[in-house]
């Protein structure tokens, strides 16, 4: 999930070498997802209205939820 999200990300920013995808599980069952971009790229990887990263989140949770896991994604600075 991790490279599935770094690979989105990197298509929609300007500067795709500043990406970094981090990721935390703090139980068995759930996946925390910390994307990190450029300051400049952050409207892009959001999008209008937040549409493109709740469009990411919905494609988590469809592949979280083959292997039952609950999935976080938070965009960083």
């Amino acid at each position: 999930m991790k490279d599935f999200i770094e690979f989105i990300a990197k298509q929609l920013v300007d500067n795709p070498d500043m990406v970094s995808v981090e990721e935390n599980s703090p139980d068995e069952n759930t996946i925390e997802l910390k994307l990190r971009v450029d300051k400049n790229d952050i409207g892009k990887v959001i999008g209008k209205k937040g549409k493109t990263i709740s469009a990411m989140r919905i494609l988590l949770t469809a592949v979280g939820a083959k292997g039952k896991h609950r999935v976080t994604l938070e965009v960083i600075e």
